[in-house]
């Protein structure tokens, strides 16, 4: 591939555009967990069962896997600031088909509009490498972070901002609020962002046949998305049942406490920006580590969680901690492995990190109807011992390249 170095980008995102960004990812990320403080009123409007209602999870993940690994390629060789305007646009679609939904009393209604908005709303992670493309020198990792952090918060209060529409007028309410403010959102953008070229004049096919090459070439592309997935797999078993639970005999909590619950994760999600800034100096292993072992540790908290709701806050607070170290240090190490093909490497990373959370939310769900919550809470462990499993590999497969370096 030959690198077309035309660009009428500036070299440096202002701090400015780049909270601007921050809030967009949050707002595209967030859509795909509006539904999870909403199950329990999902079962009861649409009269259908645990299962159809968790489901939704389950395909707002996979669907946002789809996306990443079709749609956040284009970023190479597409114009990626009309790219993001036209994927924030359509997922704003897929919300609006949402909060139909809730009208039409269809559940048929509700997985589509899921599904669009998750395949549509990866216009976050090509907003993500642009961030690392155009950071200043030495400050990608903060770059990263912010925009991360960003994200990340997004996510966490969706469920808060869901919870608390959902009490003042209803759970479609949510989708109605979302696909207005992530249209509004485009329209910022298409004033604040900068025109990217494409960095490479190529075909879509050619673009897709070296995802296959650059998983090849690089190992440690291959465990830090391994890292990432299993990761995220152990967190979306919580993402897939805290609901149910929440909401059940134990705690009966309505949809806005549940959601307000989900305010404590936002400080988790602060260890965006304090991961960003050990991976600018070069501190990646030993907060990958401790993400790990955080992990688990959240876990413990999460299982005596399950009679004792500040038990619980304090496992959400550690678990989404843990994630954020594991994320942004994965993403550090892997934006540095090919710079002239940052969203192509990101789409290899985020789809194995979200096909690791389809798989955690669907094991979450199997673990909760056969086994409640102490079922999700041991699932929850295993996938969190798997990851630690990994993150020694990748240890070792640094320690090699080191050794052929040296």
């Amino acid at each position: 591939m030959k690198p077309n170095n035309t660009t009428t980008a500036p070299t440096v995102l202002s701090k400015t555009t780049l909270l601007l960004m921050a809030t967009a990812c949050g707002l595209c990320a967030g859509a795909n967990y509006f539904n999870q403080p909403l199950l329990n009123s999902m079962v009861q409007h649409l009269q259908i069962s645990d299962a159809q209602a968790s489901s939704t999870v389950t395909m707002a993940q996979v669907s946002y896997g789809l996306g990443l690994l079709f749609l956040v390629p284009l970023g190479d060789m597409l114009e990626r600031r009309r790219l993001v305007l036209i994927l924030m646009l359509l997922a704003a679609c897929g919300m609006l088909l949402s909060g139909i939904s809730g009208l039409a009393g269809s559940f048929a209604l509700l997985a589509a509009g899921t599904l669009m908005a998750g395949v549509f709303s990866v216009a976050a992670q090509v907003l993500v490498p642009m961030a690392a493309t155009f950071a200043a020198p030495g400050t990608s990792g903060r770059a990263v972070g912010l925009v991360m952090s960003g994200l990340l918060v997004g996510i966490l209060a969706s469920r808060s901002v869901a919870g608390i529409l959902s009490h003042l007028g209803g759970w479609s309410t949510v989708y109605w609020v979302g696909a207005a403010c992530t249209a509004l959102m485009a329209v910022l953008l298409a004033r604040a962002l900068p025109k990217a070229a494409p960095v490479a004049s190529v075909s879509y096919g050619t673009v897709m046949k070296s995802l296959g090459e650059l998983l090849r070439q690089h190992p440690r592309l291959r465990s830090r998305a391994l890292i990432g997935g299993t990761g995220f797999a152990t967190v979306s078993v919580l993402f897939s049942t805290m609901a149910l639970l929440l909401a059940g005999p134990g705690f009966q909590l309505s949809d806005l406490m549940i959601g307000l619950i989900g305010i404590v994760g936002i400080a988790g999600a602060l260890m965006a920006n304090v991961a960003g800034r050990l991976a600018d100096k070069g501190l990646e292993q030993p907060t990958t580590m401790a993400g790990a072992l955080l992990m688990l540790l959240g876990w413990l908290c999460l299982w005596l969680g399950g009679t004792s709701i500040w038990w619980f806050m304090l496992g959400l607070l550690v678990v989404d901690g843990a994630l954020q170290a594991l994320h942004i240090s994965n993403q550090n190490v892997v934006y540095a492995l090919a710079p002239e093909a940052r969203s192509r490497i990101n789409a290899v990373y985020m789809t194995t990190y979200f096909l690791g959370a389809s798989i955690g939310s669907a094991l979450g769900s199997w673990a909760w109807l056969n086994h409640g919550w102490n079922g999700a809470s041991l699932m929850g462990g295993l996938l969190g011992l798997i990851s630690l499993g990994v993150v020694h590999w990748d240890r070792r497969l640094l320690g090699q390249q080191k050794d052929q370096n040296s």
